[in-house]
């Protein structure tokens, strides 16, 4: 009787709490939410002027009293006031009045896998300040397979590489566990970050971390194109000082990406060196799957298969990959049972 009406008079949440974006799920309803990690704020008053989309628009603009800031840094939070302002922000915006008032809700969250006890700990105190009744942590590479689909509880290998914001994280399952982990703080923003620098130093030209995002986005790529691709970027001389615009190219953008991307790359090959054989001998057929933003970047694929020798997927809808991971870990209770969690 009791947990018929907890059902009812409260919605139970799957957050993946992202350093680029924030993703909820709600129980029985799907991915409601999915915004920028970036909150507005007054730095004289430290009231919240925006958060998430509208936060994001007004990046690089805002006046000498606000800073649009990213309360997450490389998977963990870097200001927790921000942070709990976001959070309550986004729980309140997806519930009903109705859930909001009566029930705070259950709330599952995922975490990068190397983070520490005290960074974890700070996770859980933020989300109940900001209206969880229950939190539980797991583990972004767990959350992620479950969400794409891979058969985490079988006795068989899986491995799953989630490129994100602020982290990668990989990992080889089987059996319902997380054999091998490895975290890797060199994700999509340094990819923004190396293009910006590339720009600089190249046509004495600055850019903002928007347009080096939409550059990625637009014309960035891992390996070769079939058609290369150009793009008109406009920025601040560093000589004049004045407006620029230059043309680029996806080869410049490849160019200025090899760094990061053999970072990541390298991380695979060693977890692949540190995977037991008959593991090993598992992921031959079933290659390895790829989710996260970063699954988006042209041939990210193809650059993998070619350094691993391994069949590689990009996973349907990467970006949504860990909060879906969180929802049916919400949905079926099973998941409570097998899979380990805070």
């Amino acid at each position: 009787m009791i947990s018929r009406f907890l059902r009812f008079f409260s919605n139970d949440l799957g957050i993946d709490l992202g350093t680029a974006n924030t993703c909820v799920y709600v129980n029985g309803k799907g991915v409601i939410l999915q915004e920028p990690s970036i909150v507005a704020i007054d730095i004289n008053t430290k009231e919240i002027k925006a958060t998430g989309s509208e936060a994001k628009r007004m990046v690089g603009k805002t006046p000498s009293n606000i800073v649009a800031m990213k309360p997450m840094k490389d998977g963990v939070i870097a200001d927790f006031e921000a942070c709990e302002s976001m959070l309550r922000h986004f729980i309140t915006k997806v519930l009903t009045p109705r859930h909001r008032f009566v029930i705070p809700p259950k709330i599952i969250i995922s975490v990068p896998s190397g983070i520490t006890s005290v960074e974890r700990r700070a996770v859980k105190e933020t989300a109940t300040k900001a209206g969880a009744r229950m939190v539980r942590l797991v583990e972004e590479p767990m959350a992620s397979a479950v969400g794409v689909g891979l058969p985490v509880a079988e006795p068989c290998g899986s491995f799953i590489l989630d490129i994100g914001g602020g982290t990668t994280e990989m990992a080889v399952i089987s059996l319902g566990g997380i054999v091998l982990p490895k975290s890797l703080r060199v994700a999509g923003n340094e990819m923004d970050e190396a293009i910006i620098e590339y720009l600089k130093k190249k046509y004495n030209l600055l850019i903002g971390e928007k347009t080096a995002e939409n550059i990625k986005i637009k014309i960035g790529s891992a390996s070769p194109l079939e058609e290369e691709l150009t793009l008109d970027v406009n920025g601040r001389s560093l000589v004049e000082g004045l407006p620029k615009m230059v043309k680029i190219h996806s080869e410049e953008i490849r160019e200025a990406l090899k760094d990061t991307l053999f970072n990541i790359v390298s991380a695979v090959r060693d977890l692949l060196e540190e995977t037991p054989p008959e593991l090993s001998s598992d992921l031959i057929d079933r290659g390895l799957t790829i989710a996260g933003g970063g699954a988006l970047l042209k041939g990210i694929d193809k650059l993998i298969s070619q350094e691993t020798k391994l069949p590689v997927f990009i996973a349907d809808e990467p970006l949504t990959a860990v909060v879906r991971g969180t929802g049916k870990m919400l949905e079926e209770f099973q998941y409570f049972k097998q899979f380990p969690s805070d």
